[in-house]
């Protein structure tokens, strides 16, 4: 009888492991379709939408692992990058600022995704394109801004006009966000959304 909790806390760990892993190589599948190269050194790619969905589907800490776990293989020389790109050089390019912020925007995201109401799957995929708009749209805009003043030198007028091009998509990438949500959440009610206990 002492050794059942032990046992579910081994069985709950190994599922977070799990989703971690999932959600590490979902991106890296994501990386396989073709990127778009615009001429100031960033590209249109849709990994900024397993940013979104590892913050909703797996809370703010899973969420933030996932991605340290992803960026991590992309460090040690994995091309999972959009364009097989990978290894440390990619970490000084001018798209660095938003690397570096997919960890702490699906943190941002799994946070207030948490916050906010789950009662029924359309509830669910609201609350999911809010947080998805907050965190995987604005923190990581806010990171990549960042790292354009840093490694490409711009000004915040010029790097803020960089990354407004990147709006509109990452904006339907939301809309993605919470109909993928809203599907999982009618055919799994039992999934926590945000991490929720």
């Amino acid at each position: 009888m002492t050794t059942t909790p032990s046992h579910t806390v081994s069985r709950g760990g190994a599922r977070s492991m799990a989703q971690v892993s999932l959600f590490a190589a979902l991106m890296a599948v994501m990386g396989l379709i073709p990127k778009i190269d615009l001429p100031f050194g960033v590209p249109i790619t849709i990994q900024s939408l397993g940013v979104m969905l590892a913050g909703v589907m797996l809370g703010p800490w899973r969420g933030m692992q996932s991605m340290a776990l992803f960026l991590a293989a992309v460090a040690v020389g994995l091309p999972l990058l959009s364009g097989g790109r990978g290894g440390i050089g990619v970490f000084m390019a001018p798209s660095a600022g938003y690397l570096i912020g997919y960890a702490l925007a699906a943190a941002v995201t799994g946070a207030i995704m948490a916050a906010l109401p789950q009662s029924t799957p359309r509830r669910t995929a609201l609350s999911a394109f809010i947080a998805s708009v907050l965190g995987g749209l604005l923190c990581l805009h806010a990171f990549g801004v960042l790292g354009l003043m840093l490694i490409a030198k711009m000004s915040l007028s010029q790097a803020f006009a960089v990354t407004l091009a990147f709006v509109p998509g990452d904006f339907i990438k939301c809309i993605l966000c919470a109909l993928i949500v809203h599907t999982v959440a009618r055919g799994l009610p039992d999934w926590r959304f945000g991490g929720r206990r």
